[in-house]
């Protein structure tokens, strides 16, 4: 019986190694090898890669010329889980307490979470027509006014959260100052109203630890938590902005800042009747991805990653 000897077929063009350099190049800023642009497309980085960018200049020619077409370097790519993302910022914390902060903030949650509430400002909050998203017909999308003027100035909402009851109310504010935190405090106070020892986390804006703010603290048994310097991510309140501001703040067109108020408390009022609902915890999921950009950690310490 005769057995059919199959050939082994061209062999490859592009080696591991090949790929490895088209893995390294993509990895780098074009201005670092003398381009002319900030990122790679495809088209660009093929060309870079064959040498086929019109430079003359040996100095600038990568040091290994791959002939290689667009698609088979979108694969390459695609197969070392490379893709096309926007660029995010990030800011890291230089408090010289940031650690004793958060140790703290964490402490408190842990052993005290019925005693526990959090405080910070929204906003600035101005009255002009805000994108968002809405059912429309198709073609036919829902249209706001573009904005011109704006003389109604900004407000800022104060907002006041119980992390044991999963309660949120607030005020809105022409300014911000350390007697509307004042009053603030006082409302998270009377809301526990038995003396008990209460905790409050707040970041550490001025007007959030004047010398009557911390006067008033030391003799109602209020402990203030404050958060270390650029890491409001670590205020349990943060997360309910978020839902403020998709349900009550996209795709509105408030006529005056006292419509905004109405607005913000009767969203308030079904909120807090309505606080385990899916689209309330999705909102706030959302919300700790966006300002910590890291999903899965909860509010406070990040939890170390497992061996």
């Amino acid at each position: 019986m005769l057995e059919p000897h199959w050939g082994a077929g061209r062999p490859p063009r592009i080696t591991d190694q090949d790929e490895a350099f088209v893995v390294e190049i993509a990895r780098r800023r074009p201005q670092k090898l003398g381009l002319p642009f900030t990122h790679w497309s495809i088209r660009k980085l093929a060309n870079y890669l064959s040498g086929r960018d019109g430079r003359t200049d040996p100095a600038q020619m990568p040091h290994r010329i791959v002939r290689i077409g667009r698609e088979r370097v979108r694969r390459i790519l695609h197969s070392h889980d490379i893709t096309f993302q926007r660029t995010r910022t990030w800011k890291e914390s230089t408090d010289p307490a940031k650690d004793a902060k958060l140790d703290r903030i964490e402490e408190v949650m842990s052993r005290f979470p019925d005693r526990v509430f959090a405080f910070d400002q929204f906003g600035p909050l101005s009255i002009r027509p805000c994108h968002g998203t809405c059912w429309a017909g198709t073609k036919h999308p829902d249209r706001l006014p573009a904005t011109y003027h704006r003389y109604h100035g900004v407000r800022y909402f104060h907002g006041c959260y119980d992390l044991a009851r999963d309660q949120l109310w607030g005020v809105l504010h022409e300014h911000k100052g350390g007697a509307h935190t004042l009053a603030a405090l006082k409302s998270i106070r009377a809301a526990r109203p038995d003396g008990a020892p209460i905790y409050i986390v707040l970041d550490n804006l001025s007007c959030n630890t004047t010398a009557a703010i911390r006067t008033w603290a030391a003799a109602h048994k209020v402990e203030l938590c404050p958060t270390p310097t650029n890491a409001s991510w670590a205020d349990p309140i943060e997360a309910q902005f978020g839902p403020l501001r998709t349900f009550t703040m996209a795709n509105s067109d408030h006529p005056s800042h006292t419509a905004l108020a109405r607005r913000l408390h009767a969203y308030l009022r079904w909120r807090n009747a309505n606080a385990r609902d899916p689209r309330v915890l999705d909102a706030q999921r959302r919300e700790r991805a966006r300002v910590r950009s890291e999903k899965g950690h909860r509010w406070g310490r990040p939890q170390p990653c497992a061996a």
